[in-house]
């Protein structure tokens, strides 16, 4: 795993946050906090996202008569996982 340094600015509650996590021994220092809770928030958009693709997929699998109109949002919804089955 490479490294990348950027220097960063935290607003004194996010600063506060991982001097916290720090203190508490949850992270060695604060690059290793900040690192690890972008990790769990990364999880925690692609846990949601696939569920959401879930639910798309269950809603679009409906026979045509269960179907409630949404308007545009479906039709973004099929493109959307037409091209993630395209992907695979």
């Amino acid at each position: 795993m490479s490294i990348q340094k950027q220097s960063v600015s935290f607003t004194d509650t996010a600063y506060a946050f991982a001097k916290e996590l720090v203190e508490a021994g949850e992270y060695p220092n604060m690059s290793a906090a900040v690192s690890g809770e972008l990790a769990k928030a990364k999880a925690e958009r692609d846990r949601e996202q696939s569920l959401l693709e879930a639910e798309l997929e269950r809603r679009l699998s409906l026979p045509l008569d269960q179907w409630e109109p949404v308007g545009d949002v479906t039709a973004g919804a099929r493109a959307h996982l037409a091209a993630i089955a395209q992907k695979n």
